[in-house]
């Protein structure tokens, strides 16, 4: 299938690794151009090598989104490539402090760095959009911001901010061609998550095989219909599906890509 992206041009923050690198390396393949961004220069030209390698197109964008100046450079370099149609806002940190641990100053950080550089990038590329007539705002949430837990409330706190900002912009870019959603992912594995597992094992009694440690951590920290961990490809999957034009009647809405962790309308 098709997925009408020859010609277009996305920005993914955070691609260096991880799940935005999974996004870059499919709407790649699916014949976008992808600016790569990160902070570390060889991360960021390791992701857009690769997707050169297997004859894509990629250019790189380096700066902290943290930072006002950051993001400046961050959209500079991606507009020195030519418009961007589609900007994936992916880019944050995570946190495992508590209530107890977590003070007024880790919120404003964690705050500015998963909410506040969505903002940043959105003030400054979806000008030039406009111009274009069309476009495509894609935000990574996540399940704890739609059923928190108690634990690390102030990364919880960002998700559910990433969701609502979302949905007010779309309201924002009414009748302009341009759209604003949410892809919201379950737990994902990757190498650290599985690492974690493993050694975690035998403190839950899980076991020593690999494939019944997973199982059962799935049934006892994250319940969900599939009884399984996401994979990055299947968020991505999802983020390329509302970069296409096929999404074009979808603005303002929350796909969650979860197995059904999360059980509500």
């Amino acid at each position: 299938m098709d997925m009408q992206l020859k010609g277009k041009r996305a920005l993914v923050t955070g691609s260096s690794s991880g799940l935005g690198e999974a996004i870059a390396m499919m709407l790649a393949a699916e014949g976008a151009e992808v600016i790569v961004h990160g902070r570390d220069a060889a991360r960021v030209n390791r992701v857009a090598t690769a997707i050169r390698e297997k004859g894509g197109q990629a250019g790189i964008a380096l700066g902290d989104l943290a930072t006002d100046e950051g993001a400046d450079a961050v959209a500079a370099a991606a507009l020195s490539y030519g418009a961007i149609d589609v900007l994936v806002n992916n880019a944050g940190i995570t946190s495992h402090q508590s209530w107890t641990d977590a003070n007024a100053s880790d919120w404003l950080d964690i705050y500015n760095a998963n909410v506040v550089s969505y903002v940043r990038m959105i003030q400054r590329l979806v000008p030039q959009m406009k111009t274009l007539g069309w476009g495509r705002i894609i935000h990574i949430g996540g399940g704890l911001g739609i059923q928190p837990i108690r634990e690390q409330p102030h990364y919880n706190a960002t998700l559910s901010a990433r969701h609502n900002l979302s949905v007010s912009l779309a309201r924002e870019l009414k009748e302009t061609g341009i759209t604003s959603n949410v892809v919201s992912p379950g737990a994902i594995m990757n190498p650290m998550v599985d690492e974690w597992l493993m050694q975690a094992a035998p403190q839950f009694g899980w076991g020593t095989d690999p494939e019944e440690i997973r199982y059962k951590a799935v049934k006892e920290l994250i319940p969900n219909d599939t009884g399984r961990f996401g994979r990055p490809e299947e968020i991505a999957g999802a983020v390329v599906y509302l970069s296409s034009r096929y999404a074009d009647y979808i603005s303002g809405a929350v796909i969650r890509v979860d197995g059904g962790t999360i059980r509500c309308l």
